[in-house]
C-alpha cells in the first residue's frame, strides 16, 4: 500500500493518506489537546468522513516509542477493507 505525504483533500492537507484505503493518518503534538484545535479537527474529521475517508490520529510520543504499536494499528486497519 502506497502512503503519500502532505496530500491535499479540498482545503485540507493530510499527513499521510493512502488513497487505495481511503485512510488519513494524523499525527498531533500537543496543541491538538486545545479545546480550539480539538474544534477544528471534528470539523476536519467529519469533512473527511463525508468523503468516505477515514482518519486516524496517533500522538507524536506514540510514534517516537512505540513505532510497532503504530504499524499495527494501520494493519489492522487496512485488513478490514
Amino acid at each position: 500500500m502506497k502512503f503519500f505525504r502532505q496530500y491535499s483533500v479540498g482545503s485540507y492537507v493530510l499527513d499521510f493518506y493512502c488513497p487505495l484505503l481511503k485512510l488519513a493518518i494524523e499525527l498531533d503534538g500537543g496543541q491538538h489537546g486545545e479545546e480550539d484545535n480539538k474544534v477544528y479537527d471534528k470539523t476536519r474529521t467529519d469533512y473527511l468522513k463525508s468523503l468516505n475517508i477515514e482518519v486516524i490520529r496517533f500522538w507524536n510520543h506514540q510514534v517516537l516509542e512505540n513505532m510497532e504499536e503504530i504499524f499495527m494499528e494501520i494493519k489492522k486497519r487496512g485488513s478490514s477493507s
